[in-house]
């Protein structure tokens, strides 16, 4: 697969196993999350992978679930619709 056909890095949300942190993190960095915010006492960890390389992540043993980050955008607060 070329550079140039790769997807644009999308951002997740994980949840791992707390008992094992250290060690899924490290498998999940080998298979392509560049990881951006580790919370190790629950168990969660937040980063950015390539679309693609989604499934690999959700297959690694200790993943518990895997969420692609959503952004809301609320109105004004002086909009008319609140």
């Amino acid at each position: 697969m070329s550079e140039s056909s790769r997807s644009e890095p999308v951002g997740v949300v994980l949840a791992v196993d707390p008992d094992r942190f250290a060690e899924v993190v490290e498998a999940l960095r080998r298979a392509g999350l560049t990881v951006t915010g580790e919370q190790p006492i629950v168990g969660t960890l937040s980063g950015t992978v390539a679309e693609e390389r989604i499934p690999a992540l959700e297959a690694i043993d200790g993943v518990e679930s895997l969420d692609r980050e959503r952004t809301i955008q609320l109105p004004p607060p002086d909009s008319p619709i609140q």
